[in-house]
């Protein structure tokens, strides 16, 4: 055993930290290409910088716009949030009108099959739940 429990400790700091780093360099990258407020040129310079010098361009990108970052995120789950809510209720609102018309149909069907309806009454009830 040549390698101190201190330098273990060391080494698995540093990993944590180079991890945190890259962790933190993806969120940059896909924060610069769905930016809607930064022009082409200037996705270009911060991508450049971020990538060419990648610890000065990290922590100048987070001084110069980290707080517009989390705001960007929170406002794009928003609306991935509203998105989804508006997809559930036209989904519920669609299946219920489905079941709805299932379930009359199934009790003009079974009067006909009692013998309460006739073929002619049957058939115009059910154009009207199908209308």
């Amino acid at each position: 055993m040549d390698y101190p429990l201190l330098n273990a400790f060391w080494t698995m700091c540093l990993i944590f930290l180079w991890v945190m780093w890259l962790f933190l360099l993806v969120r940059i990258i896909g924060d610069i290409f769905r930016s809607r407020d930064l022009n082409n040129w200037a996705k270009t310079g911060w991508l450049v910088l971020v990538i060419l010098l990648p610890f000065v361009g990290v922590f100048v990108y987070v001084l110069a716009r980290g707080r517009s970052m989390s705001e960007r995120e929170v406002a794009q789950l928003e609306q991935q949030q509203k998105q989804l809510k508006t997809y559930i209720r036209e989904t519920a609102a669609t299946e219920g009108e489905g079941a709805r018309h299932a379930e009359s149909l199934a009790k003009l069907a079974e009067l006909k099959a009692h013998g309460d309806l006739t073929e002619e009454e049957f058939q115009q009830a059910k154009a009207k739940v199908l209308a």
